[in-house]
């Protein structure tokens, strides 16, 4: 009985360690295989990241350059914050709030933060656009939103499509 036994266990730690070196195998490649396709499926996806890091970046200058409009910090005496239309201030004290709140969300790569950036860009070329009293008007600044929009809208879609649903 004893020898039965024993054979029955050598026979089990036999078919184990097999098991466990199958299964190491099989990690092992697993692991290997992970990383190419991480690498190489994920270019858009981390494209995309660089670029939300870019603009957070931008917003976080755009936010601090109307701070320093609103304290005073830029401009001269004529142009102080106090000088200038109620239409001017809401606008300007809006932009300092939203884009640093936006660029918190965007260096995170979070969806509200590509959100509350949309809703920068779009404010920012509609009140150019629409209010020009405000801001001046400038075509320049509509266009470069427009090109910031058009990149974001390009990079997620190529984003989108190198991950099956």
């Amino acid at each position: 009985m004893s020898e039965i036994s024993t054979r029955d266990a050598t026979r089990d730690s036999a078919r184990d360690g097999a098991r466990d070196n199958a299964r190491e195998s099989a990690l092992s490649v697993a692991a290997i295989s992970s990383e190419r396709s991480e690498s190489d499926d994920n270019v858009w996806t981390r494209r995309l990241v660089l670029f939300l890091r870019v603009m957070a970046l931008l917003s976080i200058l755009k936010g601090l350059y109307h701070w320093a409009q609103v304290t005073g910090f830029v401009g001269g005496e004529d142009e102080a914050f106090e000088n200038q239309s109620m239409a001017w201030q809401a606008a300007t004290v809006y932009f300092a709030v939203i884009e640093l709140v936006a660029a918190v969300g965007l260096w995170l790569a979070t969806p509200w933060g590509a959100v509350v950036w949309l809703t920068t860009v779009v404010s920012m070329a509609v009140i150019e656009l629409m209010f020009p009293g405000i801001y001046g008007g400038s075509l320049a600044v509509v266009g470069v939103e427009v090109f910031m929009l058009a990149a974001y809208l390009a990079l997620a879609w190529m984003a989108a499509r190198e991950r099956p649903p």
